[in-house]
């Protein structure tokens, strides 16, 4: 989270800095919440800089904005546009209130104890859960608001203890917000939400931490095409973690490394990488020790799959049949990309009925999570002798 040098103008620049986002970031907030709550109020991001400022372009008060956009901001923030639109106490008295605000922060951040931290990990696995199901469309703004919660908490904590137990969360939480943010199509936000995890990552001491960050961060790479680019990070990140790390990490990191170099066609390479992940991984009784990896032998096959459906293998459709028989259906997002992967490798074969099943049910999966990086997967496939086929859900 960026810091912010001028003070805030109005009651709604500071509420927006308080949820810790973007402009950006939070104009995608208000047109998923409008969506969802039926408000038909519209922001753009030339109307919302332009109501933070509180002033026109000649400096006179700016009017109220358009009746359904001011209930969309006032539904937002529970508060009144009026209210919305005023100068904020720390605007009209510079000086006042500063030094009381610093220590109600220090204050509220020295009550976080071993308890505290407790529920906060609590409240991220259950966000997980919910993530793994639901997918961004529920999920990505409690996300947003709990990094903001948990920085502003590390922010103000002189605790070394506490302040690596926060870091950590905050690394695991970026993490995740990353992951999301991607999923939803944005690798560019993506990428600053990685950013901030290695950064929270290195507070906390943990170079475990630190290589899944930088990790999932070259999935941004391959989603822009910069495929080489992502296999010196993941490369990189199996070299750092090679002594330190827990198996299921490494497991992982060499699952990750297969599926960038089948990206980038290095079949031998790919395929050795997935074999040294098979090794690496403990038995499949053994959960990780690492509540942010969701990773066992039928997601493994899963990943393996991807890879070889990605460089047209033949054996691809077979591979990906047993992880979908296997699955958990609460990976709904993950159950998408594994019948994507399917189609490709059924009309490898011709099989071209079977992949429109598929594909249908996967357009459908799509949708439901917000998964747009699936959807952008599902736009790009053509069926033989259906040149403008779509889903119907899409």
């Amino acid at each position: 989270m960026r810091a912010n040098r001028e003070p805030a103008r109005t009651v709604l620049e500071r509420k927006i800095r308080e949820r810790g986002e973007t402009l950006t970031e939070f104009l995608d907030y208000a047109s998923r919440f409008a969506r969802r709550t039926g408000e038909s109020g519209t922001l753009s991001e030339r109307n919302l800089k332009r109501l933070i400022s509180g002033r026109k372009s000649d400096g006179s008060p700016i009017g109220l904005p358009r009746p359904a956009t001011a209930r969309l901001l006032e539904r937002i923030f529970d508060l009144p546009i009026e209210q919305l639109l005023s100068p904020p106490d720390e605007t009209q008295l510079p000086h006042a209130g500063t030094e009381d605000e610093l220590r109600h922060r220090l204050r509220s951040s020295s009550r976080v104890d071993p308890q505290v931290i407790a529920i906060l990990k609590r409240q991220l696995d259950e966000i997980r859960r919910l993530d793994r199901q639901l997918g961004v469309i529920v999920v990505r703004d409690e996300v947003s608001i709990k990094v903001g919660q948990v920085a502003r908490l590390l922010t103000h904590s002189l605790s070394p203890r506490t302040r690596q137990q926060l870091a950590g969360l905050l690394a695991e939480l970026c993490t995740l917000l990353g992951w999301q943010t991607l999923d939803a199509g944005n690798p560019d936000q993506a990428w600053r939400h990685y950013e901030q995890a290695k950064t929270a990552a290195l507070e906390s001491n943990d170079p475990q931490r630190l290589a899944h960050a930088s990790a999932e961060q070259a999935f941004a790479l391959l989603d822009i095409g910069e495929t080489e680019a992502a296999v010196e990070a993941l490369t990189a990140a199996r070299r750092t973690a090679e002594h330190s790390a827990s198996r299921h990490l490494r497991a992982w990191l060499a699952a990750a490394h297969g599926e960038a170099l089948a990206h980038g066609s290095d079949r031998s390479r790919a395929l050795r990488a997935f074999d040294q992940a098979a090794t690496l991984l403990p038995p499949s009784d053994n959960e990780p020790a690492e509540p942010y990896l969701a990773l066992n032998e039928i997601h493994l096959t899963r990943w393996r799959g991807h890879a070889l459906a990605q460089m047209g293998e033949p054996e691809a459709v077979a591979v990906l049949t047993s992880a979908l028989d296997g699955l958990d259906p609460a990976f709904t997002r993950a159950e998408a990309s594994l019948r994507v992967d399917l189609v490709i490798a059924l009309l490898k074969q011709e099989e071209r009925e079977e992949a429109a099943q598929h594909l249908e049910t996967a357009a459908a999966m799509a949708e439901s999570v917000g998964s747009r990086r699936q959807v952008r997967r599902i736009r790009k496939v053509q069926l033989p002798h259906a040149p403008h086929h779509t889903p119907a859900t899409l």
